[in-house]
């Protein structure tokens, strides 16, 4: 959480585990599964993911399990 003068800014963030880079990160003013989905697509797409070849893991489960 980003605090500013409007108000909380939420930040999510990917980052491949391998070469340690950014993929993909989206800002919201809310905390919610659309915020985490949301960059896991703009990560996904950005990358040539092959089914079975990602390993995806997270510090933080509510937001990955409230859908």
């Amino acid at each position: 959480m980003v605090a500013t003068s409007e108000g909380p800014l939420w930040l999510s963030g990917i980052r491949d585990a391998f070469s340690r880079r950014v993929v993909a990160w989206e800002t919201s003013a809310r905390a919610d599964a659309d915020l985490v989905l949301t960059t896991l697509e703009y990560a996904l797409a950005s990358r040539e993911v092959e089914p079975g070849q990602l390993i995806h893991h997270a510090d933080h489960g509510c937001q990955y399990t409230s859908i």
